[in-house]
């Protein structure tokens, strides 16, 4: 499969030179490594991703285990002005090639998703879609008071249930509730995610 290179207007934040690498050979952006948790006290490397956020906005795109969101909710709690995405891979289990052993929660990082689900996962977070597509989903946004309606907060089941309908939309499992709402509604309008659920659970 042929796969050409993608102009992306924001800059991207990825943790390793790995996952660099393997974004540099399908986008054609601007990208910045935290190289890992380094980014907690690298004052200079999170001053200039503060001024990207500002110019041109940020897309993160870490890894989908515990540490990757804690690096991702980090660099969100930074920002104070300017625009961040938020790019989501799906879990997926295995082992990189580079690396004689699987990570501690045994799932794939950046550098090992498959070039394809790597666009896909853009394409769900709304980076790889004209702004027009973007503006009619508003029309019919995906609300909290929606959530509770369609049972995905306020019960008991509601994590159960916000986990398998991830799971089905190839999203990470620890995606918060709130996260999930920001996802869903870039991803689709409230009659889809109806229709979804309906297709999912019958209700």
């Amino acid at each position: 499969m042929i796969i050409l290179m993608i102009k992306v207007k924001q800059a991207i934040i990825v943790e390793g030179k790995y996952d660099k690498i393997k974004l540099s050979s399908i986008l054609d952006a601007i990208i910045i490594v935290t190289n890992g948790f380094h980014i907690f006290k690298d004052k200079e490397k999170m001053a200039l991703i503060k001024y990207y956020a500002e110019k041109i906005g940020i897309i993160i795109l870490t890894d989908a285990d515990r540490a990757g969101f804690q690096i991702r909710n980090y660099i969100k709690g930074c920002i104070q002005k300017g625009d961040v995405y938020n790019v989501y891979t799906p879990d997926i289990y295995g082992k990189e090639k580079r690396k004689t052993k699987v990570s501690a929660e045994g799932k794939l990082g950046v550098e090992g998703i498959d070039k394809s689900l790597l666009l896909k996962a853009f394409e769900k977070a709304g980076i790889l879609t004209t702004q027009n597509d973007n503006d009619d989903k508003c029309e019919n946004k995906i609300t909290k008071y929606d959530f509770y309606e369609l049972g995905l907060s306020g019960s008991p089941e509601s994590s159960i249930k916000r986990k398998t309908l991830q799971k089905y939309l190839n999203l990470p499992d620890l995606l918060s509730s709130s996260s999930l709402l920001e996802v869903l509604n870039i991803m689709m309008t409230k009659e889809s995610l109806e229709n979804t659920l309906i297709e999912l659970f019958g209700e």
